[in-house]
């Protein structure tokens, strides 16, 4: 008889809206979407590199980037749903990005432009593709790029001066608001188009409807305090070919 073989390891994690403020109330999301779907881990993984969670064999659920998912992981993950933060100006699922500037600042955006853009990664849609095709749109494009890391990295690199522009997806604009005391050294220059938003994805052979089901199921029973600490509405099926109709831009030069 052969030995039994090790379980294997499953994985969660809702990293991309994550910080000091909203960390209990995700960790009160994935309990209520653990108890719906009857298994997973106990604890999000919170210490582990995005690439390897979203292409973790025994992923059961996860947000990434809407460019990440049609520039690398479209053929390798299920898309499961997409949630929906009520966004002003935006149909349900989708989001858009806030470029801003110091709000000492008078420049124009052409003028911003002409300085330097901070960018949180070359593979962000909010925070590099869809500010450069709203710049591309104008004719402008930015001139240098200061890589941060984090669209919060992004804000603070505004505000102390070593960039002076930058596209921050309009979620993270509205925590940064409501939690960081520095936001009001800000102003808004402009807002992108909608985009699909930040698609919740497992491993590949997941049954994506009935996950789907059951995190709406989840966000429908979570506490109303939970929701408004998450601007979270509910979830989306917003279909993969309409995250792989937006274009994949060059990579900024750092």
């Amino acid at each position: 008889m052969s030995a039994a073989q090790p379980e294997r390891r499953q994985t969660a994690a809702l990293s991309m809206y994550d910080r000091a403020e909203t960390a209990a109330a995700n960790d009160r999301l994935w309990a209520a979407i653990r108890a719906e779907l009857g298994h997973g881990p106990q604890r999000l993984t919170r210490d582990r590199d995005l690439w390897e969670v979203w292409t973790d064999p025994g992923l059961v659920l996860a947000q990434t980037c809407g460019l990440p998912f049609r520039a690398r992981l479209h053929d390798k993950v299920a898309l499961i749903g997409t949630p929906d933060y009520g966004l002003p100006g935006c149909a349900p699922g989708y989001y858009h990005s806030t470029l801003v500037a110091r709000a000492d600042d008078p420049r124009d955006l052409a003028g911003l432009a002409a300085g330097t853009m901070a960018v949180n990664e070359g593979l962000s849609q909010s925070g590099w593709a869809a500010p450069l095709a709203y710049l591309a749109a104008r004719n402008l494009s930015p001139a240098r790029c200061l890589r941060t890391g984090a669209h919060r990295a992004s804000a603070r690199a505004v505000t102390e001066g070593g960039a002076d522009l930058a596209s921050l997806d309009s979620v993270t604009w509205a925590l940064i608001r409501r939690h960081d005391a520095w936001a009001g050294a800000l102003r808004e220059v402009a807002t992108t188009p909608p985009t699909p938003g930040l698609p919740l994805i497992a491993a590949r052979g997941t049954d994506a409807p009935r996950l789907r089901a059951v995190v709406e199921a989840a966000i429908e029973k979570l506490a109303p305090q939970d929701r408004d600490i998450l601007h979270l509405c509910g979830v989306v099926h917003i279909p993969a070919s309409e995250y792989l109709a937006q274009p994949i831009p060059p990579a900024p030069t750092f």
